[in-house]
């Protein structure tokens, strides 16, 4: 049965320990979704690391966003991680739509069996172009994406190539960066679609040390950052599309 996109409820799965960060997340999906953030409610794993994966059953969709202080390959040092994988499975055996972005990408992957590894230079920091395959034609979110289009990425971490079972959408010459779960409603991108080019301003001016060798590079980066509206139109088609199809 349709649902009016105003009775729709998410979870947001968080990967956030900065305040700032976390309400900026927050308010990002809210804007891009079209959805009220009363509608999107949060599971932050580190102020709730443990959690049974059927906390998502209530909910008519689950977003995860990204993270810059955590890392998929260190899973005794944030026991979350196999946990949020746990989630992610249950969604994809009950067909809880999953949008996700970034860290939650990387999530995916590795619940899936998957491989990520990390990159100590040279990693994809600012808005870049991506490339769609021919494959995204055929896909609701992408099919109608301009081909490249640009977006805002920043990560240190990538994978070497898709799981089994997962449709590849979109990539560059560094790494996969959007897949769906043959058959399920089940989307992650590498890429933030969630965030725009004064979001990247904001964010890398925080986590600078994480993702920038010096104020040089820094100032680098944000100079040649550029609006994304193709990529930030993704969060809304999932909504629209994915949650509410005509």
């Amino acid at each position: 049965m349709k649902k009016d996109n105003a009775s729709l409820k998410l979870l947001l799965l968080q990967i956030r320990d900065d305040p700032r960060v976390r309400q900026e997340e927050h308010d990002s999906f809210s804007r891009f979704s079209g959805l009220a953030k009363s509608q999107i409610e949060i599971l932050n794993v580190f102020d709730t690391p443990r959690f049974d994966p059927t906390i998502v059953d209530p909910y008519d969709a689950v977003l995860v966003g990204g993270a810059s202080e955590a890392s998929v390959l260190e899973r005794e040092k944030y026991p979350f991680v196999p946990e949020s994988e746990k989630l992610l499975l249950h969604c994809l055996e009950k067909e809880i739509p999953v949008f996700a972005s970034c860290y939650g990408f990387q999530l995916a992957v590795t619940a899936l069996g998957g491989r990520i590894v990390r990159d100590k230079k040279d990693f994809e920091t600012g808005t870049i172009p991506i490339r769609l395959t021919l494959e995204s034609k055929n896909d609701p979110l992408f099919c109608d994406m301009p081909n490249p289009f640009l977006a805002v990425s920043v990560h240190r971490e990538r994978a070497l190539s898709l799981p089994h079972g997962c449709e590849l959408l979109a990539l560059t010459d560094s790494c996969p960066h959007a897949f769906r779960v043959f058959g399920k409603p089940f989307w992650a991108m590498q890429f933030h679609p969630e965030v725009d080019r004064e979001t990247l301003v904001r964010r890398l001016t925080i986590y600078k040390q994480h993702y920038t060798e010096n104020d040089e590079q820094l100032a680098k980066v944000l100079s040649s950052a550029v609006p994304t509206p193709e990529s930030n139109q993704l969060v809304r088609r999932f909504v629209e599309r994915a949650l509410n199809p005509p």
